[in-house]
């Protein structure tokens, strides 16, 4: 497979991003990885970058969005942050791929087994990252769930996880004022995706 060029980049439009990314964990489920030669790519990508979508994603050693997407060097931007939350610098990096580079679907990938939302859901208290998981406190908030509300309860931590994908989403459309004009135009697409660190499976989540 070729990396991704200014032409082939804007025939994809955001629902073909989408299939493009279902096609990939496709594969990855099945290990059929799509023949690329990498170190080919890393010369045609040289002079320029044209990916079609941009991946947030938690920094979670297991869910590397380029593998479980089986993508190229040069077919996704990919945003890793603990929880996959939302905070200004997050949102100017998406607000360069889309406006700046192109990229037509933004996708919030949560997963299962979030040690940064089993944190959150047990009020951990750690230096900076305490700030960071109080951004999961919404998320814990708006579950109802009659059980025990910690790490313990692994129903209550997946949906905590899902929740603060839905959360994402809406404050991406809130706080960025060129990503929802871009939305609103059509020019780009918006989901929300879980993965599964037990199958290597992606979902996309119905919201």
């Amino acid at each position: 497979m070729k990396a991704q060029t200014k032409e082939t980049q804007g025939a994809i439009t955001p629902q073909k991003a989408i299939e493009l990314l279902k096609e990939g964990n496709k594969r990855f489920v099945q290990n059929n990885k799509a023949n690329r030669n990498l170190i080919e790519q890393v010369g045609e990508t040289r002079n320029g970058q044209y990916p079609f979508a941009v991946i947030l994603s938690c920094i979670d050693s297991r869910v590397p969005a380029e593998l479980v997407f089986d993508q190229g060097i040069g077919d996704v931007f990919s945003a890793r942050v603990a929880g996959n939350i939302i905070n200004e610098d997050v949102l100017g990096s998406i607000e360069f791929a889309c406006k700046a580079a192109g990229s037509k679907l933004i996708v919030i990938l949560g997963h299962s087994s979030c040690g940064a939302v089993k944190g959150a859901c047990d009020h951990v208290e750690l230096g900076n990252l305490t700030g960071l998981l109080n951004k999961i406190q919404p998320a814990i908030d708006a579950v109802d769930e009659e059980g025990e509300r910690t790490s313990a309860n692994t129903i209550f931590v997946q949906k905590v996880a899902d929740k603060n994908v839905e959360i994402a989403l809406k404050q991406l459309k809130e706080k960025s004022q060129v990503l929802r004009e871009m939305l609103d135009n059509g020019e780009i697409g918006l989901i929300g995706a879980m993965y599964s660190v037990e199958t290597g499976r992606v979902t996309i989540m119905e919201l």
